[in-house]
């Protein structure tokens, strides 16, 4: 193992814990999804949110929200959420309808992707998690009678740990192109963890792959302490964001990939706001100024060798 992979707080009486952060964005796409103008639709979050004992008093819709859209949590910290679900959405789905038989999504949470989406008929979901967070939403999903989309195949195993190994053991090809997600969690592991993870990534992906994943520039997180977005947080839900980080020097995962040869683009949620029409726009002291949302391809034809 290398590093240990930061938990978030845990779920009274799940197995293992769900992680409260993974309630918080399933809350916020359950708003997301009851929005007029809504930019991406989660009908299974909100079943979520209210099946754990610490996330059941929460909103799910937007009249039951305190102050609406002026409350930095439920407003525009959930809009960032939902805004960041509909791209990542189009993502998996723009990759899938190229080159992508196989999908992985790190810390898949309760995300439930792979029963709202419109897969192809011969891809995979794999999702890789804790077993207590996968135990969770399998049992949340299976009394609502839901079904996947895709075939959807649980991987029970800590990004601390061999999971390329379980996800071998689950049925992942190499030889097939896959996308890869990595939704609000590379900032949560320890940096040699993330290093390991992109470079497996690149010796897994067949040519044709993708990759996203989410990160904050380089800067002093305390800077951030007295954020509303992280005020908020704490305030209402009692979680403390900036304890969960993990505060050591990140490596430059861009750049890595970049120079194994993936094409990457580097992005601002910000400018996803202007594209759609809606979403998070900078404020004073803005905790999502140093977000930054990180698009890879690998291309489908390998260059030649230099001479």
């Amino acid at each position: 193992m290398v590093g240990t992979v930061r938990q978030d707080p845990g779920v009274e009486g799940v197995d293992g814990g769900v992680g409260v952060t993974a309630l918080l964005v399933a809350a916020a796409r359950a708003l997301e999804t009851h929005r007029d103008d809504s930019l991406a639709r989660d009908v299974y979050a909100e079943h979520f949110v209210r099946a754990a004992p610490a996330s059941a008093g929460w909103p799910v819709r937007p009249h039951q929200v305190p102050g609406g859209d002026a409350n930095p949590l439920w407003g525009r910290f959930a809009r960032y959420f939902g805004l960041r679900t509909r791209v990542l959405d189009d993502f998996l789905l723009r990759s899938v309808r190229a080159d992508a038989r196989q999908v992985v999504l790190f810390g898949a949470g309760l995300d439930a992707r792979a029963y709202r989406l419109d897969w192809p008929e011969d891809c995979v979901v794999f999702e890789i998690d804790r077993a207590g967070v996968l135990a969770f939403k399998h049992k949340v999903l299976g009394g609502l009678s839901a079904r996947p989309t895709a075939r959807r195949v649980p991987v029970p195993v800590d990004l601390g740990a061999d999971w390329a190994g379980a996800l071998a053991e689950a049925g992942f090809d190499a030889t097939v192109p896959t996308a890869w997600l990595a939704e609000g969690l590379l900032f949560y592991l320890p940096p040699a963890v993330e290093t390991r993870l992109i470079e497996t990534v690149d010796g897994l992906s067949a040519p044709g792959s993708a990759l996203a994943y989410e990160v904050k520039l380089e800067r002093d997180l305390l800077e951030y302490r007295d954020s509303t977005l992280y005020t908020a947080t704490r305030d209402q839900i009692g979680i403390d964001l900036l304890d969960l980080f993990d505060g050591e020097p990140r490596p430059d995962s861009a750049g890595d990939l970049t120079g194994r040869g993936w094409t990457t683009s580097v992005f601002t949620p910000f400018e996803f706001t202007h594209r759609h029409g809606r979403g998070p726009l900078p404020e004073q002291n803005d905790a999502l100024e140093g977000n930054r949302w990180v698009f890879a391809d690998k291309a489908a034809t390998p260059p030649a060798p230099a001479l």
